[in-house]
């Protein structure tokens, strides 16, 4: 099984390089270590998580709004929460090759590079990338790129509560990036020193009680990841135990996922209970009955790239069609990057004036394709593999009865339908 697990990733890995999704970033000087660019697809695709995302929990809810906080931040916030004195892991370094290692993700018995078994005592290692503002380095210019994207909501809270003129309970949401300086990233996208959140701080008074909060934030999620096509059958809901959960957090619970590599963290949900606003000496006041308190809080968070990558790895899928091997990439229609391909069926002036024609008109309404290159079983192919929901034929009989073929990426069916009827044909299906 971790044979064939292995292989799964390694096939999700040349996938993504081949067709354009996401690739080594510096590739050209050698790289660096567990830096990814996204390509062509994999920009849309990351879009259309995104937008996805923002639509569901924040223009569909008339309890969230949104805000988009800078990366680099007052070094007093991160004071202030405790990310200064405390944002560490436990660092452990192989005395006989150097290599150092986090020291929760290894067998200390065993150095994963030299085999060795001789380490040093753990030490404290704050993954926060520091950086200085103004033209000198020194200590009065100290900053640091933002670890995660909550406490520029956190702090900017007042200001919110001002502008919006909402009342509790609500909720604030962010995209956006966040840098940690992990001891080893790996896992293709898994874990990466640069990332982004979608993160989401709701709001309440604590009267109300947290239970029901957390409990529909729960369902919330649960729609939402079928929603954008990741496997449920892969899931598991940890329920994080005491003495385990973040000093802050007076519940948590661990969205994993079966990934190839082990049942690991892909979102997290969490009661955050009155921590950072008290902090940060933050409070609200009532606009009904002017009583002051510090709300609580209920925090789903969600990175971008882990769910990328459990998308990735429940879309994949191997087919035989007439003995050969079709591999197809079964995106949800939201997610996929590109909504319809056309083809036109050869390279002749006549059919290709038509084809560009219907791609001038459909891509105006959705992400389209044109595609020319190779034979049309070849492109058919190559669509599938980047999970295009629909292909649209430009043929001969095209100059005469004006209709094209559509072929359905998941039953592979195809239809005739008139090219004034096609936009109509696309949005009712995707």
């Amino acid at each position: 099984m971790a044979e064939k697990n292995s292989e799964l990733m390694d096939k999700i890995v040349s996938l993504c390089k081949q067709r354009g999704f996401i690739f080594p970033g510096s590739e050209i000087y050698g790289g660096l270590a567990n830096a990814w660019d996204f390509g062509p697809l994999g920009v849309e695709l990351k879009n259309n998580l995104k937008k996805h995302w923002w639509k569901t929990f924040v223009q569909e809810r008339m309890d969230i709004v949104g805000q988009d906080g800078g990366i680099i931040l007052n070094p007093k916030v991160w004071e202030a929460s405790g990310h200064v004195a405390g944002f560490s892991d436990e660092l452990i370094e192989c005395k006989n090759c150097h290599n150092r290692f986090r020291a929760d993700e290894i067998d200390i018995k065993k150095c994963p590079a030299c085999g060795k078994n001789s380490w040093t005592e753990p030490t404290k290692f704050n993954t926060m990338f520091k950086t200085n503002i103004g033209p000198t380095e020194e200590k009065s210019s100290v900053a640091y790129l933002r670890p995660e994207t909550a406490q520029a909501i956190f702090v900017d809270f007042p200001t919110i509560v001002q502008v919006s003129r909402k009342k509790l309970p609500f909720g604030v949401a962010q995209i956006g990036k966040a840098f940690r300086n992990e001891i080893t990233p790996g896992n293709f996208v898994f874990r990466t020193r640069e990332f982004e959140q979608m993160e989401i701080e709701y709001f309440f008074n604590p009267k109300d009680g947290w239970q029901k909060y957390f409990d529909q934030w729960l369902e919330d999620l649960k729609q939402w990841m079928e929603k954008v096509g990741i496997d449920k059958s892969k899931l598991n809901f940890r329920e994080i135990p005491d003495g385990e959960r973040a000093h802050y957090s007076q519940r948590t619970i661990d969205i994993e996922f079966e990934f190839p590599f082990g049942q690991k963290e892909l979102f997290g949900l969490a009661y955050r209970k009155d921590y950072d606003l008290a902090k940060h000496k933050i409070e609200y006041a009532d606009p009904e009955t002017n009583e002051k308190y510090v709300p609580h809080v209920i925090e789903p968070s969600l990175g971008v790239e882990r769910g990328l990558l459990a998308i990735l790895l429940s879309a994949y899928s191997e087919e035989e069609v007439k003995s050969e091997k079709r591999v197809v990439m079964k995106f949800t229609k939201d997610i996929a990057p590109i909504k319809v391909a056309v083809l036109p069926l050869s390279k002749k002036p006549e059919l290709e004036k038509v084809a560009q024609e219907i791609w001038a008109g459909l891509s105006k309404k959705f992400m389209a394709e044109y595609d020319i290159t190779g034979s049309i079983g070849k492109r058919y192919r190559r669509q599938d593999e980047i999970g295009t929901p629909y292909c649209v034929t430009v043929d001969f009989e095209t100059l005469n009865d004006q209709a094209v073929t559509v072929r359905d990426r998941d039953t592979m069916k195809q239809e005739r339908i008139k090219i004034d009827k096609l936009e109509a044909y696309f949005k009712s299906n995707l």
